[in-house]
């Protein structure tokens, strides 16, 4: 095999100069030619349509959290416990907030602690909220 084959030395191939544009005149609107061009809706393109499109989620997601953050921090807390092996939602609401009734003990329990539910495990920390 020679080297000429091995390295494929081949000749570059040619290339034809590209002459530079000329200018081109363009006719350029005047007088009441002028208002009816401005006049014209405006064309927005796919990307444009598109950054504006993300731009607005992105606002409408910011807000949501900037309103729904604000609910759990509201509450002044008190002191936690630790939940017990055995023990419920509603026999800590009982006892640490014998204030209210027991319904309303346990909301707030729920509230401070963002549970969806009334399931606590043993060993859980629950924040006790300042009632009054």
């Amino acid at each position: 095999m020679s080297a000429a084959v091995a390295w494929d030395v081949a000749p570059a191939p040619v290339r034809v100069p590209v002459r530079p544009a000329r200018p081109c005149l363009v006719s350029v609107p005047t007088g009441a030619e002028v208002a009816a061009l401005s006049a014209t809706p405006l064309r927005l393109t796919r990307a444009a349509r598109l950054a504006l499109t993300l731009t607005v989620v992105i606002a409408a997601v910011a807000l949501a959290i900037a309103l729904f953050a604000g609910g759990a921090s509201a509450t002044v807390i008190d002191h936690s416990t630790t939940v017990q092996s055995g023990q419920t939602l509603s026999e800590i609401a009982v006892r640490e907030l014998p204030q209210l009734s027991m319904a309303e003990a346990v909301v707030q329990l729920q509230v401070a602690n963002d549970l969806t539910g009334s399931n606590v495990h043993a060993g859980q920390t629950l924040l006790i909220p300042k009632v009054g």
